[in-house]
Parts: C-alpha cells; sequence; structure tokens
C-alpha cells in the first residue's frame, strides 16, 4: 500500500529524457521544506492504492516511460515493491529524490535523478552525500541554481565528488522565475562547465501552477 498524490500522463519536463511522454506517479510526503517547492500538495495529500492498483492505472497510459516522483517517494518503504514490479514488467523507469534518505537499497534497473540541494533552497544541511557512493552511471544529478553563491557552490560539489565522471549527467536548472534563465547559461558557458543546462519545460507548455503536468 501506498499514499499516491496523483498519477498522469505528460511530456517529460526535466532530464536527459525532456521531450518524450511520461507517466508519473506522484507519492504523497516529504521530509524537505525547499523555499521554491512547486508541489507542496504532496505534502500531505493523497489516497491509500495497493501496488497492482497502481500498476493498472499506469498501464492505462500505454507509455513505458515512468517516474517515481514526489514530494520524497523515499519515505514510503513500499516504493521498493512498486520499483521492482515495473522493472519486471519491462517499464523505462525513473526516481526523481531529494538526496536526503538513502538511495542503494533502489532497484539497480531503475534511473535515479538525484537533487542537490543548493544554499538557496535551506536544505542544503540535509544532503546525504554519501549517497554519491551508490550513484551509476545511468543515473542524473540535479542542481537547482537560485543565485550566484548556489552556482559558485555547486561547481565546488561537482569537483569535489567528481560527479560528471560518475553519472550520465550532471544537470542544472534555474529556479523559475528567481534568476534569468540567460545569465544561468551565461555562467556555464563562461566556465565551459560540463553540465546541461535544462528548463522545467512542463512550466513553459502549461501554466506553472497548473496541476497533473
Amino acid at each position: 500500500m501506498l499514499k499516491v498524490n496523483e498519477i498522469f500522463y505528460s511530456i517529460q519536463g526535466e532530464s536527459t529524457h525532456a521531450g518524450l511522454p511520461c507517466v508519473f506517479v506522484r507519492l504523497t510526503y516529504c521530509n524537505l521544506r525547499c523555499v521554491y517547492c512547486d508541489t507542496e500538495y504532496a505534502f500531505y495529500e493523497g489516497k491509500d492504492m495497493e501496488i497492482e492498483e497502481i500498476i493498472s492505472e499506469v498501464g492505462k497510459f500505454d507509455c513505458k516511460l515512468v517516474e517515481i516522483t514526489g514530494g520524497e517517494p523515499l519515505m514510503q518503504e513500499e516504493v521498493h515493491t512498486l520499483m521492482k514490479s515495473l522493472c519486471d514488467m519491462g517499464y523505462e523507469l525513473m526516481i526523481e529524490t531529494g538526496g536526503s534518505l538513502p538511495i542503494q537499497n533502489i532497484d539497480k534497473r531503475v534511473k535515479v535523478i538525484m537533487d542537490i540541494k543548493t544554499p538557496f533552497s535551506k536544505m542544503e544541511k540535509k544532503n546525504r552525500y554519501e549517497n554519491f557512493e551508490h550513484l551509476k552511471t545511468t543515473d542524473e544529478v540535479k542542481f537547482v541554481i537560485g543565485s550566484r553563491e548556489d552556482y559558485d557552490w555547486s561547481k565546488k560539489i561537482i569537483e569535489k565528488y567528481e560527479l560528471t565522471k560518475k553519472v550520465k549527467q550532471v544537470l542544472f536548472s534555474p529556479v523559475f522565475d528567481q534568476i534569468e534563465n540567460i545569465q544561468l547559461a551565461e555562467w556555464i558557458l563562461e566556465d565551459r562547465l560540463n553540465v546541461r543546462f535544462q528548463l522545467q519545460m512542463h512550466k513553459y507548455i502549461w501554466h506553472p501552477e497548473t496541476r497533473g503536468v
């Protein structure tokens, strides 16, 4: 049994899969309170669903790309059962996690998108840096940048932990409506930084506060 906030079919807005149709399973609860959070409704809202019921809902969209997100999906232990079941069924599965909870027990077939919390988020102290030891070459690491301080801090973390050598892609996203997209892009180009600049594509396709996209 899992507490599920919503299950929906949309365009993947982030990661190296950006632009592709994807089924999203958003789970309820989060142990973090980032200042820029855009899914506060997932902190508590949701309904209890059996694993089989969730899989049935996912199957209705006839799409093999699935992302489990939140909130913080690793707060519910049964998420591991769901992930194993979806992988066994041949789904290409991703999980987006805030990086504050252990990732070593995630099924190795799952692509982990780990969000490292920058100073602007006010959740920097919650980062679990030992998770870096368990990242795979198919995984991705995301930094949400809200200021020049965030950018410089992120560069140091990438260098210290050699993240560009560990994972498939390091992602830099500007905090929506906080810094100019062009500003972050120019910083990356000036430093010839080996990261992928990304926007939250869904916020440009639909209204930024639209749910279920």
